[in-house]
């Protein structure tokens, strides 16, 4: 709806990046610089924050310390994995953000996450417009994952692959200084998407690579990985480097992870917690070669390494949180903002807007034909696609030669 006033709330959910909080900044700054907006919020730990009317507010934040933010990692908010029934079954949640919105007149809602927070802020903007109440909500999109529909890349990604690539050229000349043989197995995050998995292709390409690549997209089997460690072993000094998917399963949809013996426990949204493949097919691969192993599991670092960052990620995030904003004041709402590649030889990148509707709960994965090698490599159009993306360097403040992050103040919105 155009033509609304009132108070803007930013909340953040699911996991954290190294460049999330840069589209907090932006739309932090752009929000405080509207004159469409008479206060901006943001909430503590996500939709929790709200419904528990546990709001910051960034109008007593320093604004520099606000552009600190666009090279802090994880969630300065507070994160929080939490689900909303549909309305039709429990509208208690609903009811309560409708009495908050209302208490606070908050007419801009922004929910930066990834598919399920998608899901949440389109539940949300159905629930208000259904109840007559006017807010403009657009989702703000992260994850590392990469796997959110409609958009060419996602805010996160980037940081993430030029991280895991630069780690795994590290780990190759590592693995290769002795005379004796070494498998080592990296393991990456992605749980049906091997977006993150599929950036060891990165390093492939600059000669210090993983020698077998595994995707989600294609169903596991370890028979057949033991015999492809052994025919690289064979060929390679008795080396060989993997990089492998935490998601991993095999043709029956079972983890790969949970067959090996990990309990299978689940989060709030009833997803399996992954983590500890590499260990386990590490001592498969020690058992039946004989040869040294190491597992290395990149778990929340491949996330946080924010002095690895990408600024096409940064500023293209920042960009993101702005173009939200400038999106709910001129009277879209229910939508997510997204990234479109323009065409041509050099790389651009603009802003569009995408129903929530179809970005909620819905994954995009990497294209089967990108998968080579019998399902052990990735191929030149991955490269292609991902290398513009991880181009610069971040420009991190030090101080005592360490990252100067930001420092809020966090001055809770006094309750009404």
């Amino acid at each position: 709806m155009k033509g609304l006033k009132g108070a803007l709330v930013f909340a953040q959910s699911g996991g954290p990046t190294s460049v999330i909080n840069s589209s907090a900044a932006g739309v932090f700054l752009e929000g405080l610089h509207s004159d469409a907006i008479t206060a901006v919020y943001g909430a503590a730990h996500g939709i929790k924050g709200i419904l528990n009317e546990e709001m910051y507010d960034i109008g007593k934040e320093d604004e520099k310390e606000l552009l600190l933010l666009k090279n802090t990692p994880s969630s300065a908010m507070g994160s929080v994995r939490y689900k909303l029934k549909d309305a039709a079954v429990d509208d208690t949640d609903y009811k309560r953000l409708l009495e908050v919105f209302k208490k606070y007149d908050v007419r801009y809602f922004f929910y930066n996450g990834g598919n399920d927070s998608m899901d949440t802020c389109n539940k949300i903007s159905k629930y208000m417009a259904k109840s007559g109440y006017d807010m403009n909500v657009i989702g703000v999109p992260k994850t590392i994952d990469n796997d959110l529909f409609g958009t060419d890349h996602c805010p996160g990604f980037a940081s993430a692959a030029k991280f895991i690539a630069t780690t795994i050229m590290e780990i190759n000349l590592d693995a290769k200084v002795y005379d004796t043989g070494m498998v080592c197995i990296i393991e990456a995050m992605g749980r049906n998407a091997g977006w993150l998995t599929a950036s060891a292709a990165l390093a492939n390409a600059k000669g210090y690579g993983a020698d077998l690549i595994y995707l989600p997209e294609i169903a596991f089997d370890v028979d057949k990985f033991v015999e492809d460690v052994k025919g690289v072993l064979a060929k390679n000094n008795n080396k060989c480097i993997v990089c492998l998917s935490e998601g991993i399963h095999d043709k029956d949809g079972v983890l790969i992870g949970e067959a090996l013996g990990k309990a299978g426990a689940r989060d709030s949204f009833g997803h399996a917690q992954l983590g500890g493949v590499a260990a386990n097919l590490a001592n498969i691969i020690k058992e039946k070669t004989g040869v040294k192993t190491r597992a290395v599991e990149l778990s929340l670092m491949q996330r946080c390494a924010a002095h690895c960052a990408s600024k096409t990620d940064i500023e293209e995030t920042f960009g993101a949180g702005k173009a939200a904003v400038k999106a709910a004041v001129s009277g879209e709402t229910d939508k997510m903002v997204c990234y479109a590649r323009k065409a041509g030889d050099k790389y651009e990148c603009e802003y569009k807007l995408l129903p929530l509707e179809l970005a909620a709960n819905t994954e995009k994965t990497v294209p089967l034909e990108w998968i080579t090698n019998n399902g052990t490599g990735i191929s030149d159009e991955f490269v292609k696609y991902a290398l513009p993306l991880i181009q610069g360097d971040p420009d991190v403040a030090k101080e005592d030669g360490l990252p100067r992050f930001a420092r809020l103040k966090k001055v809770l919105v006094e309750k009404r």
